[in-house]
């Protein structure tokens, strides 16, 4: 076994792998950029080596500089993990010719396999099943239209050397077929330096399973059952499972057959990954080979009680396969999905910040939870916007399910826009949880996974509101503990006022619904009225926003996170973002009667309430200005006409600058 590695990548799976080499009594050395200088696998790594700037082409994927950071710290094996190097044969090579072993396949099975359509060709020969198309080498666009019109649509162009859902396009007419070739093509030259394309029947309701293989250098192959990757966005997967839900032993063992032969065919060794394409009545077509360990391993791991990166580590150092495939079972069901920083409202946009705030639920038999970051730590633009893999095990699917469920409503992040609402959404609809599965399932069920807008239920405004009145007392206790009379009245913000009722206002907004909830402090004890209707709330919270509260004798616990004017409240597995409102602003100050409204300092605009050309009352919303960490709603000074806005949404505005066209005149 080795005593030193280094680990060519970053984020989630270099932790993951220093993780076990630790287990293992192995010293690990990490690499990183400018922009990882900080990062969480730099911090867990025994020793650490810079590489370069933030752009992974300046660090990450220079194989000189990997192979000069393995000599320099005297490690004698490298772990690729996925992406980047991992299934590059030149740096594959570079660590050959360099003495250092490559915890991977060997060259010969990376390149043969690293071409779609020269893969396919190999399992041809080996008798793996293959999807009905052209995987030659012909690739004038007119021969390719008439192969595709032979085939029969609907067809898949795929980048021969692609992957991750880049340089694919789907054609139903022909006549449709040479403009998405050439825009595939395109594609497929810059993201991969090559054009070439295969063509390929499109299964209108297929499955993607892929079976785990791994090899030794004895010459022994077995298979660890399969995965179900079949939900997926743009080609990329959102929620994976072990086993596949409807697998028959008679069709995992013909799977399994499969993989190994094609692991076979090329000589591997390590972990690999033989992907299908599946048909609703079970019938299965090779699509591909992954060299390297896939991203959703971990739920393989939770059904066969092994670990993988153990198993690479020692099939690198030489040793055979630690088990036979008749010692191989599966045990219950295990599910992973992928938080992400990204926006499904928004096409799944990735979105950059400062984790402010990151509580993942509490890890043990049933919920694993694996990450490259921490809370505080930044989502760059650089690299992949994953926060974390969260994988779930029970003894059958559905209890599986149950677990996602509770682990996603207690994952609690803030400072960027994140998927883990979306995803208590997928695991949540009917044909996910009924196992009606098809790579098609998120643009099917998009009512159910995009519903409309709407807006927080009454408990949510009285739990921000009850959160802010908390703080408040704690900071006053805080205030009169460092005072020379702790015990003085004027410590109190209980809203005292003399031969008055003790009220005061707090003003929230939600989108565009903004409320304003009447207070009354007696002690311990809140009044708060909101619509008309009062409440008797009471409460604790503790330091990471843990609310503990109790409405008219009803009580509920709820996460109340502060980050700037922001409050993000977590409760019964929804999230919602309310802004604290300045109550004694309403934009008159600043602003002229006519011509242009004022912004009263330096913000950003965040909202436009009005429309361009509406006619509106006096006080009537415009706009809303973020600015000293308060919002501030800029009203119409009388009643008039919005001719328009000098700034757009997300625009930084001076002190002073003009920010509406405004005509006075009758509503």
């Amino acid at each position: 076994m080795f005593n030193k590695i280094l680990i060519a990548n970053r984020g989630e799976i270099a932790c993951r792998v220093i993780k076990t080499a630790r287990r293992l009594g192995i010293k690990t050395v990490a690499v990183y950029s400018e922009a990882d200088a900080g990062a969480r696998h730099v911090r867990l790594a025994d020793e650490a080596v810079f590489i370069g700037p933030a752009a992974a082409r300046e660090s990450y994927l220079v194989i000189d500089k990997i192979i000069a950071a393995a000599k320099q710290t005297g490690a004698q094996a490298i772990h690729p993990g996925y992406g980047f190097l991992s299934e590059n044969e030149d740096f594959c090579h570079a660590c050959d010719e360099a003495g250092i072993v490559f915890i991977g396949p060997p060259v010969s099975a990376i390149r043969a396999m690293g071409s779609k359509s020269e893969a396919k060709k190999l399992m041809e020969k080996a008798g793996v099943p293959l999807t009905p198309g052209y995987h030659g080498d012909h690739q004038e666009p007119g021969f390719l239209n008439v192969r595709a019109d032979a085939i029969g649509y609907p067809v898949l162009i795929k980048a021969a050397a692609g992957g991750g859902g880049k340089g694919m396009r789907l054609v139903e007419r022909s006549e449709d077929f040479l403009d998405a070739l050439a825009s595939c093509k395109r594609e497929a030259a810059s993201s991969f330096g090559s054009d070439h394309v295969l063509v390929e029947k499109y299964l209108t309701r297929p499955r993607h399973i892929e079976i785990q293989v791994f090899g030794d250098t004895q010459g022994n192959v077995v298979y660890l059952f399969e995965r179900d990757c079949s939900v997926q966005r743009r080609h990329q997967k959102v929620l994976e499972e072990a086993p596949a839900p409807g697998m028959t032993p008679e069709r995992r063992a013909a799977m399994g057959k499969a993989a190994v032969d094609a692991a076979k065919a090329v000589g591997y060794v390590g972990a690999g990954t033989v992907e299908f394409i599946a048909n609703q009545d079970g019938t299965f077509y090779f699509m591909e080979m992954n060299t390297r360990l896939q991203v959703e391993h971990p739920v393989t791991e939770m059904i066969t009680g092994l670990d993988l990166v153990e198993w690479q580590l020692r099939v690198a150092s030489g040793e055979p396969l630690p088990l036979a495939q008749e010692q191989l079972a599966i045990n219950g069901h295990a599910l992973e999905a992928r938080i992400y920083a990204e926006d499904p409202s928004r096409g799944f946009l990735p979105s950059t910040g400062r984790l402010v705030h990151l509580a993942p639920p509490d890890e043990g038999m049933h919920v694993r939870v694996d990450t490259g970051v921490e809370e505080g730590d930044e989502i760059s633009p650089f690299y992949d916007p994953m926060i974390a893999k969260l994988i779930v095990w029970d003894v059958n699917r559905d209890r599986a399910l149950a677990r996602m469920l509770q682990a996603l409503a207690e994952y609690r992040v803030v400072g960027v826009a994140n998927n883990v609402e979306f995803l208590s959404r997928l695991t949540a609809c009917p044909a996910f949880a009924n196992a009606d599965l098809d790579t098609g399932l998120i643009e099917r069920e998009r009512d159910y996974l995009f519903p409309e807008e709407s807006g927080a239920h009454r408990e949510a405004w009285l739990v921000v509101a009850l959160a802010e009145l908390l703080r408040e007392q704690e900071r006053a206790a805080q205030h009169a503990g460092r005072h020379p009379e702790p015990a003085s009245p004027w410590h109190l913000r209980d809203g005292w006022r003399i031969n008055a009722d003790a009220t005061r206002s707090l003003v929230f907004r939600l989108g565009e619904e903004q409320k304003t909830l009447r207070i009354e402090n007696r002690g311990s004890v809140f009044r708060i009225e909101m619509e008309g209707v009062v409440s008797t709330v009471r409460g604790s919270i503790n330091p990471r926003g843990l609310l503990r509260a109790e409405f008219d004798g009803m009580r509920t616990t709820a996460t109340v996170v502060m980050a700037g004017e922001r409050r993000h409240v977590f409760g019964h597995g929804r999230a919602w973002q309310f802004a604290a409102v300045d109550p004694l602003y309403h934009g008159a100050e600043g602003a002229g009667a006519e011509g242009g409204l004022l912004a009263p300092m330096p913000g950003k605009v965040i909202a436009l309430i009005a429309r361009a050309g509406a006619t509106v009352d006096k006080g009537a919303p415009l706009l809303i200005l973020e600015a000293m960490k308060m919002e501030h709603t800029i009203t119409a000074p009388a009643a008039g006409m919005v001719k328009g806005f000098r700034y757009g949404v997300g625009d930084q505005v001076g002190d002073g600058a003009e920010l509406v066209d405004f005509e006075v005149g009758p509503a």
